[in-house]
C-alpha cells in the first residue's frame, strides 16, 4: 500500500469507509466542544483523543494552574462517559483506589457476607492527579487496572467500565516528597504529553473566558458504544510494510546494544525503548488515519506521534543531562537519521536475508 492510496483502494468494507467521514466529523465536533472551556492546547487535545481511540492510557506533565484536571473533566463530558478524579497523595493506599470488601450483614436472615465497594477506578475516565505524591505501592495498584482492565480484590477479578482510560498528571516542580513513577509503569502509558503555557493571545483569552459570569455547556458529541467502534474502526486499519518497519527501524536505534545504531546514541542514552513502544507507534498512527478520514497510515503519523511515544520509553546519559539534551531531541536526531523507506522494506521479515545477499 502506498502513501497516497485513496480511500477507494483501502481493503476496508464499504461501511467501515463510510465511517471514517463520520469519525472526522465528530472528531473535530469534540475539539469544538472542548474549545468553549480550553483556550489553545490544540495538540494535547489530539493526543487524548488518540489515546482513547486507541484504547491507550496518557501521563500529563505540566506545572500547576494549565487546565489539566478541566481539559479531562471536559473531555468527559463531551464524550458521554462517566468521570472520576483521585487525588494522589502520600497517604493514599491501594484499596482507595481499587475498593475494598465490606461485611454486610442481611437483616432478613441475620447473615453476613462480604460485599465489594467499588473504588473511584471503576469509571471510563480516571483522572489520578499527580501520581508522583504516592508511594510505588500505591501506584502499582494501577497497573493490573490499565494492562488487564480489571482490579483483583480478595482472590475475586473485577472488570471494568469499557471505555476505560488513565490520565495521570505529575507537576515537573515541587520534587521534594515525590515517588518517581517507576520505568514499568511509566511503559503502561501510550502516550506522555507536556502540557505549556498559553501564549499570550491564548492567555488573554483565558483570562476574559475565566472571570465571564457564565459558564459555557458542552455537548456530548459521542457516547461509550460510539467510541468502542471507533476503537474497533482503528484496529481495522491496515498498515503498509514500509511504515511498521520504519517505526521499527526508530525504536530499535533508540537500544545501544543494538547494531548499527545511529553514532550519537550510545553517547546520549543508556536505556532505549522495548516493544510496547512500537506497537504504540502503530496504533496511534493508525489512529490519526482515522481522526482524519484516512484509511491508512503513513510514516508521517509515525514521525508526528514519535516524542509523545518515546520521550518517557528512553533514558538518557549523564552526559545527555549535563548538556541539557532531553529525550525529545535525541528523538527529533532519530527521525531526521532513519531513513523512512527501504528497498527491502516490502519484503516478508523471513525473506530480508535472501534480498539483502542477492
Amino acid at each position: 500500500m502506498s502513501e497516497n492510496q485513496s480511500v477507494e483502494d483501502s481493503p476496508l468494507s464499504d461501511e467501515e469507509v463510510k465511517s471514517l467521514e463520520t469519525v472526522k466529523t465528530s472528531t473535530a465536533k469534540i475539539r469544538s466542544e472542548l474549545g468553549k472551556v480550553i483556550v489553545g492546547q490544540a495538540e494535547v487535545i489530539d493526543q487524548l483523543v488518540m489515546a482513547i481511540y486507541s484504547r491507550g492510557h496518557c501521563l500529563l506533565e505540566g506545572v500547576p494552574g494549565l487546565a489539566k484536571t478541566l481539559m479531562v473533566s471536559t473531555l468527559a463530558k463531551s464524550m458521554k462517559l462517566d468521570f472520576s478524579r483521585v487525588q494522589f497523595t502520600p497517604d493514599l493506599m491501594p484499596s482507595d483506589i481499587t475498593g475494598t470488601e465490606v461485611i454486610q450483614e442481611d437483616k432478613v436472615s441475620g447473615t453476613r457476607e462480604f460485599r465489594f465497594i467499588h473504588g473511584p477506578i471503576f469509571a471510563n475516565i480516571v483522572l489520578a492527579d499527580e501520581i508522583n505524591r504516592t508511594p510505588p505501592k500505591t501506584q502499582a495498584a494501577l497497573l493490573e487496572a490499565m494492562q488487564e482492565r480489571q482490579v483483583t480484590v480478595g482472590g475475586t477479578r473485577h472488570g471494568l467500565p469499557d471505555p476505560f482510560f488513565v490520565l495521570a498528571t505529575q507537576n515537573p516542580i515541587e520534587q521534594e516528597g515525590t515517588y518517581t513513577l517507576p520505568e514499568a509503569q511509566q511503559d503502561r502509558f501510550m502516550f506522555k504529553v507536556f502540557v505549556d503555557y498559553p501564549n499570550y493571545e491564548e492567555e488573554y483569552r483565558i483570562a476574559d473566558l475565566t472571570t465571564a459570569a457564565t459558564t459555557p455547556e458542552v455537548d456530548a458529541v459521542l457516547t461509550g458504544e460510539e467510541i468502542q467502534r471507533v476503537q474497533h474502526l482503528v484496529r481495522r486499519v491496515p498498515v503498509p510494510p514500509h511504515v511498521i518497519h520504519y517505526a521499527l527501524r526508530l525504536v530499535r536505534a533508540t537500544r545501544v546494544s543494538e547494531a548499527d545504531v545511529p553514532d550519537f546514541v550510545p553517547e546520549l542514552l543508556s536505556w532505549g525503548a522495548g516493544p510496547r513502544a512500537v506497537q504504540f507507534l502503530i496504533l496511534g498512527a493508525k489512529a490519526k488515519a482515522v481522526m482524519e478520514g484516512r484509511s491508512f497510515a503513513t510514516v508521517d503519523d509515525v514521525k508526528s506521534i514519535a516524542k509523545p511515544v518515546l520521550r518517557h520509553r528512553i533514558i538518557t546519559t549523564f552526559n545527555a543531562e549535563s548538556n541539557n539534551i532531553t529525550p525529545d531531541h535525541v528523538v527529533a536526531q532519530l527521525i531526521e537519521k532513519v531513513p523512512d523507506r527501504r528497498e527491502q522494506d516490502d519484503v516478508a521479515p523471513e525473506l530480508a536475508p535472501a534480498f539483502n545477499a542477492a
